[in-house]
């Protein structure tokens, strides 16, 4: 099964065997709209409000960013193409950036060449990363940039690349993430679309007509993914017809500080589940139209001066089953919009859990209706200001009540330790990116004398990188590839790491072998220890039998007011080229009942997946996706395997703090 834990700002992924589920929406584009029975809908009117200084982390002045400007040298260990590019700018492949010029053709090229996994002909691939980079400028769109699988985009976040649609633009998305195909299907299944980021840039529509259904990024997504520092310009006309943001199938991912303006739905989101974090909407007809899930957790959301805030009440209580699981808003502010939330549960709801919503810690100033039912406002607002401690609406379970109605305050009051807490809210810190870092702070691993290849031993040239940048307070960087390590590579305190287009450590040999004397791949500071260190964007996996390998060990004590951090790390065992734990060696077993039949020891690809031991405190963990594969990522037909790990993700910290 694989689960998804959304709990304040992480979604922890695990699992060995998908449940997948999607719906198909079709005709995504101009019947969407009927489908949903919002064609002949009157809208309330609202006042254009102007926002200064809007928008996730923009900086005016153009600093240099040192992934433009730094040596690349990253490989694709398993690509039998040794040419292969992993880094690739788009303005090497003939984008100007100019605003004048269509962009459309060269930024496709920098996606697309070097024979990558395509949407259509193509399920996945972990043997053709990219990162395409953007410098700061306008590019001019004319049509959608297709995304392809395994695909890091990126802008200088120093000053935000705009990519800009034309008045007579064609296409779904600006961006589309997974573009459907002739008959309707899209071309990578959305619940195994892993191992993707977009971040950094502007997406602007304003220049198309406001009455075209135009979308700025269409993502429909799975885990080990993730949006962030996005602004969406779209039009504010009456009338206008424009879209932000559209996921309508997936299975989880993360996304944080995306900023939308104008649309008439600024977001519509539907996917199994999902976390979500400071997501602020200005001057939309909805800000977020919720289509369907199985739990959506929303966190620091922030919406001004729109006609309606969340709508939950597609196929509402009038029309048949709720699509909506739940959702849980926690931390957030509602301004100047007349209906904040607008949900379907009744009483005789299907399923009974369906529509439920959980709402902490929310603020509200000139909201005339904060929640309003099929039955009328069931929370009201008023035009001065409020905060909403709890309230929910579906049922609860408690004890041996079994199951009882719930509208109103929550039965019982929220914990929030202090903590756990900045100011009045949960913490919470967005990946750093180190904008303004100059090159000379960044350690390569390769120039250190790894190689990345797969092959070669790795330990101890990344043990060196990693000491020497410790003690000088630089970045290491490592370039992509496949780091093969066969003994613990440790981290030390005081650490700050980067890995490019998912760089993976790979655990090898036998020193990872004995379930019986289990050793950390990677260790993070020593028992006792105390520090900070701050990791992202890499991938820690195994090759062949590790029984005892525990892929990640956290012994590092952070004191302070700002914690230890991991963004975009992901633990990851079988199921890839180069894990020796594929289809070949260990295939799927429907027949074979285990026990009394003995597992494959062959296939044991690890012990544990992550443990924060006892001395450790002070840890952040956001988008961290513990994995064991339950089929192969670089089989053409994702054919299921049989891997087995002993454990996920193990916290055994007496001091806390721990964010998850």
């Amino acid at each position: 099964m694989r689960c998804t834990i959304a709990l304040l700002s992480l979604p922890l992924a695990c699992g060995a065997a998908a449940l997948h589920f999607k719906i198909q929406i079709p005709g995504v584009c101009s019947s969407l709209l009927s489908l949903i029975g919002y064609d002949d809908m009157e809208f309330p009117s609202h006042n254009h409000v102007e926002i200064p200084n809007a928008g996730a982390p923009v900086y005016s002045t153009a600093t240099p960013y040192w992934l433009e400007h730094i040596h690349h040298q990253g490989v694709s260990a398993f690509n039998p193409d040794r040419s292969y590019q992993v880094f690739r700018n788009v303005k090497n492949f003939g984008a100007k950036g100019d605003g004048v010029t269509d962009d459309t053709a060269a930024i496709q090229q920098a996606i697309s060449s070097g024979s990558r996994c395509a949407p259509g002909r193509c399920q996945s691939s972990t043997i053709t990363p990219a990162i395409v980079y953007f410098p700061a400028g306008t590019y001019l769109i004319s049509s959608s940039i297709i995304d392809f699988y395994n695909t890091q985009i990126i802008g200088n976040p120093n000053d935000l690349p705009i990519l800009r649609a034309t008045a007579n633009f064609v296409g779904f998305g600006v961006i589309d993430g997974d573009q459907y195909q002739p008959g309707g299907s899209q071309g990578f299944g959305s619940t195994n679309v892993f191992f993707r980021q977009i971040r950094n840039l502007v997406i602007d529509i304003t220049n198309t007509p406001s009455a075209s259904e135009i979308t700025g990024i269409h993502w429909p997504t799975a885990q080990a993914t993730s949006l962030q520092n996005i602004v969406f310009r779209m039009s504010d006309s009456p009338g206008t017809q424009h879209r932000g943001l559209f996921i309508e199938n997936g299975s989880g991912g993360f996304i944080s500080d995306l900023d939308f303006h104008g649309g008439l739905r600024a977001a519509w989101f539907g996917n199994q589940q999902f976390t979500m974090r400071n997501l602020r909407f200005y001057n939309a007809v909805t800000a977020i139209n919720q289509l369907w899930d199985w739990g959506w957790t929303y966190k620091s959301i922030t919406v001004v001066n729109c006609s309606f805030g969340i709508d939950m009440t597609l196929n509402g209580a009038d029309r048949g089953p709720q699509t909506v699981g739940s959702v849980t808003i926690i931390d957030s502010t509602f301004r100047d919009t007349p209906v904040a939330i607008k949900t379907a549960h009744t009483a005789s709801s299907q399923p009974p859990t369906g529509g439920s919503l959980i709402i902490e810690n929310v603020r509200v100033e000139n909201v005339p209706t904060i929640v309003q039912s099929p039955n009328g406002v069931v929370l009201s607002g008023s035009a001065g200001t409020t905060t909403v401690s709890t309230w929910g609406q579906g049922h609860t379970y408690i004890g041996t009540h079994g199951q009882v109605e719930l509208q109103g305050p929550l039965p019982a009051p929220v914990s929030r330790p202090a903590s756990l807490l900045a100011g009045d809210k949960y913490y919470e810190r967005s990946k750093p990116q180190y904008a303004d870092s100059p090159e000379s702070q960044i350690w390569s691993t390769r120039i250190g004398g790894a190689l990345g290849d797969g092959i070669t031993d790795d330990t101890a040239a990344l043990q060196n990188v990693l000491d020497g940048a410790a003690s000088e307070k630089a970045i290491v960087f490592f370039d992509a590839g496949t780091y093969k390590i066969t003994k613990t590579l440790y981290i030390p305190p005081n650490s700050r790491i980067v890995g490019e287009s998912y760089s993976v450590i790979l655990s090898s040999g036998r020193f990872f072998a004995d379930i019986n004397d289990p050793q950390p791949v990677v260790k993070v500071g020593n028992p006792g220890q105390a520090g900070r260190v701050e990791w992202s964007d890499m991938i820690v996996s195994t090759q062949g039998p590790q029984a005892g390998a525990i892929l990640i060990e956290w012994n590092l004590a952070s004191d302070g007011d700002v914690p230890s951090g991991m963004w975009d790390v992901h633990a990851r065992v079988g199921g890839f080229t180069g894990s020796e734990l594929q289809v070949a060696q260990c295939p799927k077993t429907p027949n074979i009942e285990t026990p009394p039949a003995a597992i494959n020891e062959l296939c044991i690809g690890a012990f544990m997946s992550m443990h924060v031991t006892k001395l450790a405190s002070n840890l952040y963990l956001e988008n961290v996706w513990i994995w064991t594969a339950d089929h192969d990522l670089d089989d053409a037909t994702s054919t299921q395997i049989s891997v087995y790990s002993g454990r996920g993700l193990l916290v055994e910290s007496s001091r806390g703090v721990i964010w998850l």
